[in-house]
């Protein structure tokens, strides 16, 4: 397999994923301004165990597949994962909220269901599976992060440095749509199988919707 094929697949897995992708009331709702202000300490906890979650993933996901392209990807997902705490340690004092109040934090379940399966895939997963599910879903998850910013900036009256956290995963990591690329492929040519790494694409994005919608219940 080459990195004609791992885009290839990527390209279908991103069509899949937009063929079930349906509106997100939780960021409409922010853009608007009809939040409840409470919802976005929600926003911050469910984050501060999401990340917390996936650094550890990603440096598990670092230990079982270490060699060249697989180890250098992961490593540093788990190292963007630690700088986005730092992120989201100034996005919840803007809120009033302190690390401590982070971590004692009732999680809703249903917002926790992505970092669990990422968390399944890394035990248990190929690369290849994981490179394509966090490229595939990584235009979608930057777009909300960007308008989530920008809302927060205009609607709440949040600094630029409040909303860092978010502005963060607006943008892909330098290099990491072709280093998930040279890890689908290496997979894929390693014997890794495709249906699988497409399946992993769309659970994960249904389980990042399953993420915005648990914030957003119960309002309308």
């Amino acid at each position: 397999m080459t990195r004609h094929n791992a885009t290839e697949l990527a390209a279908r897995a991103r069509r899949e994923i937009a063929d079930a992708t349906s509106r997100n009331r939780f960021v409409d709702l922010l853009e608007s301004g009809e939040m409840p202000r409470e919802r976005l300490v929600w926003l911050a906890g469910e984050e501060y165990r999401i990340v917390s979650s996936d650094r550890r993933s990603f440096a598990l996901l670092a230990a079982r597949f270490p060699e060249a392209p697989s180890g250098e990807l992961f490593l540093g997902l788990a190292q963007g994962e630690g700088q986005a705490l730092t992120l989201l340690s100034d996005f919840a004092a803007a809120l009033g909220e302190s690390d401590e109040n982070l971590s004692a934090y009732e999680p809703k379940p249903f917002a926790q269901v992505y970092p669990a399966y990422l968390a399944q895939r890394a035990a248990f997963g190929t690369a290849s599976e994981v490179a394509l599910a966090m490229l595939a879903n990584l235009e979608e998850w930057g777009a909300y992060c960007s308008r989530t910013a920008e809302a927060l900036r205009t609607q709440y009256g949040f600094s630029e440095a409040d909303v860092g956290f978010f502005t963060f995963f607006a943008e892909s990591p330098p290099g990491f749509v072709e280093q998930a690329l040279d890890v689908i492929a290496s997979g894929l040519a390693s014997g890794d199988d495709p249906e699988e790494a497409v399946r992993a694409a769309r659970l994960l994005h249904t389980y990042e919707t399953a993420f915005w919608e648990a914030l957003a219940e119960g309002l309308t």
